[in-house]
Order: C-alpha cells, then structure tokens, then sequence
C-alpha cells in the first residue's frame, strides 16, 4: 500500500533493529514524566533496545499477528501491530502496538496504520477492536478521534509505581478502514 506522503507494508524480519528503535524512541518521547524515570530508563537502555529487536525479529512471522510499518526515503517511521485479543472480553482483535518517530508525528500516519491494520484484521476475519492506553498518553485522544470509546480500566504496578491504563473500543472494524 502507498500513501501520498509514503510507504506502508507488511514488516520483516529484516525491520526488527528499526521497529526497535521506533518502539524505544517512542516510549522516550512519549512517556517521559509520565511514568517512573527509573522504570521508563530500564524500558528504554540498551538492553531493552536489544529485547525487543529479538522480540521483533520474532514476531514479525507470527500468523497470529499482523505487523506493518510506514516508512519514507526507505526508513521505518512508524508501525503498528494487531491480532487477537487477550485481556477484552467481547471484543476479538487487540491493538498491540502504534509507535512513530518524533519528527513522524502529526503526518497521519497513525490513522494510515490503524486502517491498514483494521483492513488486514477484518480480512483474517475479526470484528472489533480493543486496546488499553495509559490514560495521561496524548495518544488516548487521537484513539476517541478515531470513534473509540472508553470501556473500562486497570491499574498496573510497575516498579516505582502505578499506572492506569484505559481500555478503548471499536465494535466494528469497519469503522476503523476509513482511515
């Protein structure tokens, strides 16, 4: 698929350094102040960089998953994964992950990636979508932008706190692939 302003696809394995990257570049920018500096720091060191390269290396040939990245000039600025849900009773699909790049934010390349992956869901025969957001995460907004709505909460212990995350819905796919 190629958008105006750039290229979605399908990740490989051969993305899993660059999905790291994003993924730890992103949790810097995004959650700095927002969650315990010592928790965000082991999340984010180069051991956790080298975890979740693993991490991607492997997940990217799941068959339970779906996994796409959007880049430009051949660099991976952002991607998003999907697949089944496992913590959302009534809904089947779960949105895993949607990180960007800082100087990628604000393109429309998150409502690309959820659409894409919504179309990519609903072809693999799911309907309706779920995910859990930290409810202080700027992000949470541009979900409800998207028609999610609010439908319910946990609390996390991690180390040096709590965080409270807030689950958002979609009950039909469909309403997700306008992009």
């Amino acid at each position: 698929m190629t958008t105006p302003d750039g290229r979605i696809r399908r990740a490989t394995t051969a993305d899993a350094s660059a999905l790291a990257c994003v993924h730890v570049s992103s949790w810097q920018d995004t959650y700095a102040g927002l969650m315990p500096a010592t928790f965000l720091a082991a999340m984010t060191d180069a051991a956790a960089l080298e975890r979740r390269r693993a991490f991607w290396e492997r997940h990217v040939n799941s068959p339970d998953h779906v996994t796409l990245v959007a880049e430009f000039g051949g660099e991976v600025v952002a991607f998003v994964s999907g697949g089944p849900a496992h913590d959302h009773p009534g809904y089947d699909a779960e949105l895993h992950t949607l990180y960007a790049l800082p100087h990628a934010k604000g393109l429309g390349l998150g409502r690309r990636l959820t659409a894409a992956l919504a179309e990519e869901l609903q072809a693999r025969g799911f309907q309706s979508l779920a995910l859990w957001v930290l409810d202080v995460n700027p992000t949470r907004a541009f979900y409800l932008h998207l028609g999610g709505r609010e439908a319910g909460e946990k609390i996390e212990t991690i180390p040096g706190g709590e965080l409270r995350e807030i689950r958002l819905v979609w009950d039909d796919l469909a309403s997700l692939m306008a992009g």
